[in-house]
């Protein structure tokens, strides 16, 4: 399955130890999502547009209130990508 740029980007930064944490609002309703890496700095091409998809692509999943983490099959479809630390 093909993915896009952003995708990749926030599902690599999942696969290594980031995770997204969604905002909700009073009727428990996802209003907003923030990604964070690993190191806990916060990125700014997760939209929520982006997060459904993800979502809907079983790519991610949140288990128990915990933040949104990567699940095997967004491991499946991440690409391996050069990682220069």
């Amino acid at each position: 399955m093909d993915i896009s740029r952003d995708e990749q980007r926030v599902l690599h930064t999942l696969a290594q130890g980031g995770n997204i944490h969604a905002l909700k609002n009073g009727k428990g309703r996802i209003v907003a999502v923030e990604c964070y890496n690993r190191d806990g700095w916060r990125m700014t091409n997760c939209t929520m547009f982006l997060f459904r998809k993800l979502r809907n692509r079983k790519a991610i999943a949140s288990a128990d209130g915990q933040p949104y983490r990567i699940t095997r099959r967004g491991l499946g479809l991440v690409r391996a990508e050069v990682d220069n630390r």
